[in-house]
């Protein structure tokens, strides 16, 4: 069909609800938006659903959301799976509480029973619950850090992990056959509830995760001394994770841990941040001020659905808080997971540590000191999840933590996505280290910048919206990989990485080999002194980044070089 045909069978067929057709007609003498709404369907990728909420093809709502579930209740089926049944979270979100039901309902109808916690949990908690209730699947109602007029869908498979291929393409290929919206089953939910398909889950599952993320901390006898003398600002961004992280940090005996009240409670509007995300600067500034007013040693931040961490850290010698990105907050942590476990002996037989092609090469020296294997993955946590799965299938290494530079990490295998929670945890854990030895984090961050190295990750961002902006990124896309570039300035290109085609080009020789990793529309150059640049269209949002890297002699001219290789980036593009 047209876009008008579309439009107009929503309209009018009996199928859609009164509010849907009245938001519809609302619009009706602006043909941009209702080409916007209808010139595609919402794309269910790898990670499943992202979009802006409304009604339309291209838009998340309920008929969406039934339509991707109805796929994906066909696949597992198909695996002979449903006995099993899938684990249902959601954040705080507008929609999120109607979108998992929707999904819990559609899978009733296929006879799949469904497990809905009672109230918004955060994202690695689904994770976690997914193996801890022996499900087949999860389903996680959320858009992470979006603006607030997005809401997401993401699938977890049976080992708590993001799906991934060719599970992740046969999923997408059975809710692509589900042509027609009136195909996909629903049921009543009272109805449903009676025959025990529809189960509402909740404090045993939190109180098992608590457990588990407790198993984590490896010096409790350093927190309980330090524990009344730390101060602890933490901000949940409106979102899932204000009760459990208060809770974990309360029941470890951290006695001093200011919440930033007007972020504590769930708002789907997001009333206080321009942009709910801890990588912006800008929505620290309530944290900080309540910083500043309490005179903490540490500022956290979570996004909505509590996987990703954002910290700042006192600095003594300025009297002021210094920020770290997803880079040296996963640094801080790794280090002293690797040092303080290998001092003690509790180090597991060949430990490992993954990080994502586009995290810091810091990694590189720090997993070679303390004689642990390192991994690298595509972008995305899904794929060290993956590793997890992997590692104990096969038996030869021991996941120890992973990180991915988006502010994301996971220390121990109790979820097998980012966990902010335990990233918190973890933070504050070696945050009481240095204050017994009477120290800042960022002390410590210099510290381990002197022994390893001044590593300088940055990312620059292009966003292009709606049908032109997708062209305009595939354009810039192939343009850089039928055409790479021998230079970037000063640094020359040692070798061309396409993910894509499975294939590494040393730009010296010619010399071809394989990625070692699956296929992704990614492409990675390899610079000279220590330096690289990676080009990755997101697979959630209609932007295209471009992450890069260098070492330097000391914080000033690592932060000098990194700059300068983005300015020659920007002059290629």
């Amino acid at each position: 069909m047209t876009v008008k045909e579309q439009y107009d069978f929503w309209l009018s067929d009996s199928y859609f609800d009164e509010a849907t057709k009245a938001e519809l007609r609302a619009i009706a003498s602006d043909d941009n938006e209702i080409n916007e709404r209808f010139y595609k369907n919402l794309e269910f990728g790898t990670g499943g659903l992202r979009g802006i909420i409304g009604a339309g093809t291209n838009r998340m709502n309920v008929y969406t959301v039934r339509k991707a579930t109805q796929g994906l209740a066909n696949y597992i089926i198909k695996q002979g799976a449903q006995a099993k049944g899938v684990a249902i979270a959601y954040d705080s979100r507008r929609m999120s509480p109607e979108f998992a039901d929707e999904a819990a309902l559609c899978l009733n109808a296929n006879g799949i029973k469904a497990y809905v916690f009672d109230a918004l949990r955060p994202t690695p908690e689904l994770s976690f619950a997914v193996r801890e209730l022996g499900c087949t699947a999860g389903i996680v109602v959320t858009a992470s850090h979006n603006p607030p007029e997005y809401n997401g869908y993401k699938v977890y498979w049976e080992d708590g992990a993001q799906v991934t291929s060719p599970r992740d393409v046969a999923i997408i290929t059975e809710v692509n056959n589900v042509v027609n919206f009136s195909d996909a089953k629903t049921m009543d939910k009272e109805e449903a509830k009676k025959a025990g398909l529809y189960n509402v889950i909740g404090q045993a599952i939190d109180d098992r995760y608590m457990e588990e993320l407790k198993k984590q901390i490896i010096h409790p006898e350093i927190i309980k001394e330090v524990a009344g003398d730390i101060k602890i600002v933490y901000s949940p961004f409106h979102g899932t994770g204000n009760i459990p992280v208060r809770r974990i940090l309360k029941e470890l005996g951290f006695k001093n841990v200011y919440v930033v009240p007007e972020q504590e409670l769930p708002d789907p509007d997001f009333t206080t941040l321009e942009y709910p995300n801890p990588e912006d600067p800008k929505a620290f500034t309530l944290a900080l001020k309540l910083a500043r007013e309490v005179k903490a040693d540490v500022v956290l931040a979570t996004d909505p659905d509590a996987d990703r961490l954002g910290i700042y850290s006192y600095d003594s010698k300025t009297d002021d808080y210094v920020s770290f990105t997803g880079n040296m907050s996963g640094m801080l942590i790794a280090e002293y997971i690797l040092k303080e476990r290998t001092a003690l002996g509790t180090m597991p037989k060949n430990p490992a540590l993954v990080k994502t092609i586009v995290t810091t090469n810091m990694a590189e020296p720090i997993a070679e000191k303390y004689n642990v294997k390192l991994v690298e993955v595509l972008t995305g946590f899904k794929y060290i999840g993956e590793q997890i799965k992997w590692f104990i299938e096969k038996g030869t290494n021991n996941y120890v933590f992973g990180l991915e530079e988006s502010y994301g990490c996971l220390a121990g295998t109790h979820a097998r996505d980012k966990d902010a929670v335990v990233a918190v945890m973890c933070l504050c854990e070696v945050a009481a280290w240095c204050k017994k030895n009477g120290i800042t984090l960022w002390d410590r961050m210099l510290n381990i910048y002197k022994e390893f190295g001044y590593y300088k990750e940055d990312l620059y961002t292009i966003t292009l919206k709606g049908m032109d902006g997708s062209a305009k990124i595939k354009e810039m896309m192939e343009k850089l990989r039928n055409n790479p570039p021998k230079a970037l300035g000063n640094w020359k290109v040692l070798s061309f990485r396409d993910y894509e085609k499975d294939v590494i080009i040393d730009m010296a020789t010619g010399e071809k080999k394989p990625t070692g990793l699956p296929k992704s529309n990614v492409l990675y150059f390899d610079l000279t002194d220590n330096s690289w640049c990676c080009a990755r269209p997101s697979g959630t949002e209609p932007k295209i980044k471009f992450y890069m890297g260098v070492k330097g002699n000391n914080l000033e001219d690592a932060a000098a070089k990194v700059e300068e290789l983005k300015e020659n980036l920007k002059a290629i593009l």
